[in-house]
């Protein structure tokens, strides 16, 4: 869970799962919404693929990427139920995250 949300703690690789969750896309196509060098976004690649929110498969000189939802919502429910969210408890997880919102504004 460490690795997700060292992941998601950057903007730019937020976005760029952003652009994911819409459909795969090359590594250059992702790379054109940024105006960052190409290896700073490599390092980014890199960082969403150690926390397995990304996979890659290349095609010919292309890598292509797409996301991996099931990692992020597994990370999400994780850290959620450390704080009693959607435990058995609750049977409404969503409810559940409702009310803590409620709470804290």
């Amino acid at each position: 869970m460490n690795d997700v949300f060292k992941a998601l703690s950057d903007p730019t690789r937020r976005r760029v799962l952003e652009l994911l969750r819409k459909q795969p896309m090359s590594a250059g196509d992702i790379a054109n919404h940024f105006p960052v060098s190409k290896p700073t976004m490599s390092a980014h690649f890199a960082v969403l693929r150690e926390a397995n929110l990304i996979e890659s498969e290349k095609s010919g000189k292309a890598v292509f990427y797409r996301l991996n939802l099931s990692v992020l919502e597994d990370a999400l429910l994780g850290f959620a139920q450390a704080f009693g969210i959607g435990a058995s408890s609750s049977p409404n997880p969503v409810k559940g995250i409702t009310l803590l919102r409620r709470r804290t504004t």
